[in-house]
């Protein structure tokens, strides 16, 4: 594609609004400027689009989502008449023009005849895939960057399941748009014809009713809050987004009194003006809400994203300062209470299991195993775990109990099919409730985890590789650690390689190599004498390679010094790599 011939092309388009023009003209002398918009279109994938707004191929904007959505159309149509009848449903969250591009998106179906249910105002993600499952719809749309800067918006698309789409349906989208045109290429319909013609309905009050009733559901200790309830508040910010009223109704419906939501982050702005980056993993955006919690004796912290399926908090430790705890930690904490609780309530399956990922913590093995419950791993990405929790339904292996991943996303219940940040929150603050009757804090019980299973340590490091030549660069580091892969990491030798894409593991001690059953990832796993595991994923939606620590020490101390020697050698692998 010539980056110059699209730019005039966009520049002289009759459909382009006056101040996308305008943004245009005024790069026209900036050639690195537009090739950032132009060099090529945003990648669609099993996740979507998402991107920076503004005119260009490689933005996010109203013509991206068109053509986008029409080849979603397309794809659906394939389906059959009758699958196409069942409709798709549409969210969005609080990021600018959101709204309008799910406006959009719901024209594009209608335009092709297939009914639309918009949410009529932003809703949390997991919503979204709890409509698909109750509705019996074929697919689902959601607006959103989830926790990224701004200036970004995206385009999720779901599948029947409720899951995030497949692989190869998220191929035959991307091959469809590359075969319509970005400005002509959309059938469409006015949002008023559209909803005249009943092609565009609207869902509300009445479907977060189901799935507040289904987030209940996930209750295990309602009687540990009404003990603790009168001294027991807790602090919840939505960082400007989607769980602004949910996540407190949840509380309140299951006993709650003292829920105290810091106000100014329960505006709903797309600017994100309290915060440098709406991420619950990051400390910095919890300041207003740690006052909050200071002022009100709280030692619980909730916060979710900004389409509120991922979430974060932080706890008052021994000495009284407000600490975070990572997402492995409270997924470890998450399996321990479940598995207790729901024990002593006499509701935990006969089978139970728990479904994590290859890059989080094992610490999250050592206790489900203890309390009798299988583990599953699977890839990054909640889809993966997904495909797990449907396929242990239809083989009836096992009961699903709890699916994490280190990225702070936790889905409990089969009402849904993505993380689930308003059921996390409500379970998180039950959990902490069910210790503080026992007279423990969530920080106690952290701490008597590691006293009794050992002091796991998780760091995740970003190899960050922007611009055009990033993407190459990432390519040329990962085929470099396929070819020579260490024989040694942090003075302890490497005794297998695992390769997910291939799917085979390699045993450094009998040089044998075995077929694994997982493949299909790009991620290698390097297994140290001691248990260590070090993995290299390249990101889904940003330009680094991940690198994951996962150790264990008999002490702190130990374990840290494992993570200082693993990173010293994860921080120079750019240099390796033949430059």
């Amino acid at each position: 594609m010539a980056v110059q011939t699209e730019y005039e092309r966009w520049l002289a388009s009759p459909v382009l609004t006056e101040d996308e023009r305008i943004e245009l003209v005024a790069v026209r002398d900036d050639p690195k400027a537009i090739e950032d918009m132009f060099f090529a279109p945003l990648a669609f994938g099993t996740a979507g689009l998402r991107g920076v707004m503004g005119p260009g191929l490689n933005r996010m904007n109203p013509y991206v989502v068109r053509q986008t959505t029409q080849a979603l159309a397309a794809l659906i149509l394939r389906e059959g008449a009758a699958e196409a009848e069942r409709g798709v449903a549409i969210a969005y969250d609080c990021r600018h023009h959101a709204e309008e591009y799910a406006r959009e998106a719901a024209c594009v179906l209608a335009g092709n005849g297939i009914p639309v249910y918009l949410f009529d105002a932003l809703r949390p993600t997991p919503e979204l895939s709890f409509a698909i499952r109750r509705y019996g719809l074929i697919a689902g749309i959601n607006i959103t960057a989830s926790h990224n800067p701004k200036e970004y918006n995206g385009y999720k698309v779901y599948w029947k399941d409720g899951a995030q789409m497949p692989p190869e349906h998220a191929g035959q989208v991307a091959a469809e748009m590359g075969r319509i045109d970005i400005f002509t290429g959309a059938k469409t319909l006015s949002f008023e014809a559209g909803m005249a013609a009943g092609l565009i309905r609207t869902l509300g009050d009445e479907t977060d009713e189901e799935f507040l009733a289904q987030v209940l559901a996930q209750s295990s200790a309602r009687d540990a809050v009404a003990a603790v309830a009168d001294r027991f508040p807790v602090v919840y910010t939505p960082f400007h987004g989607a769980g602004w009223r949910l996540v407190p109704e949840a509380l309140a419906r299951l006993g709650f009194t003292k829920i105290l939501c810091e106000p100014a982050q329960m505006e709903r702005d797309g600017d994100f003006p309290t915060v440098a980056s709406p991420n619950p993993e990051n400390k910095e955006g919890f300041a207003q809400a740690i006052e909050l919690a200071r002022q009100n004796g709280a030692e619980l912290i909730i916060g979710t994203d900004p389409d509120a399926d991922r979430v974060g908090i932080v706890l008052r430790d021994g000495a009284g300062d407000y600490v975070t705890l990572s997402g492995n930690q409270v997924g470890v904490l998450l399996t321990d209470y479940l598995l207790r609780a729901r024990k002593a309530a006499g509701t935990l399956p006969a089978r139970p299991a728990v479904v994590t990922t290859i890059v989080s913590t094992p610490m999250a093995r050592a206790v489900a195993e203890r309390h009798g419950a299988a583990v599953y791993e699977t890839f990054t990405g909640f889809r993966f775990i997904a495909e797990v929790i449907g396929r242990l339904e239809r083989a009836g292996e096992a009961q699903f109990l709890l699916g994490f991943e280190e990225s702070y996303g936790y889905l409990a219940g089969d009402y849904a099919r993505d993380k689930d940040a308003v059921t996390a929150a409500m379970l998180i603050a039950e959990m902490a409730a069910w210790h503080a009757e026992q007279g423990r804090t969530l920080y106690d019980a952290m701490q008597a985890l590691y006293a009794t299973y050992g002091h796991y340590r998780e760091v995740t490091l970003n190899l960050v590789m922007p611009g055009v030549d990033g993407l190459a660069h990432m390519k040329a580091l990962m085929a470099d650690l396929r070819r020579e892969p260490p024989v040694a990491l942090g003075g302890l030798p490497v005794v297998a390689v695992r390769d997910y894409l291939a799917g085979t593991r390699a045993d450094g001690l009998t040089g044998r190599t075995e077929s694994m059953s997982l493949k299909g990832s790009d991620v290698l796993s390097f297994e140290l004498a001691d248990g260590t595991r070090v993995l290299a994923r390249p990101s889904g939606t940003e330009p680094k390679i991940k690198i994951y620590l996962l150790t264990r020490g008999e002490t702190p101390a130990e374990a840290e010094r494992t993570v200082e020697a693993l990173s010293n050698w994860a921080e120079a692998l750019p240099e390796r790599q033949g430059n």
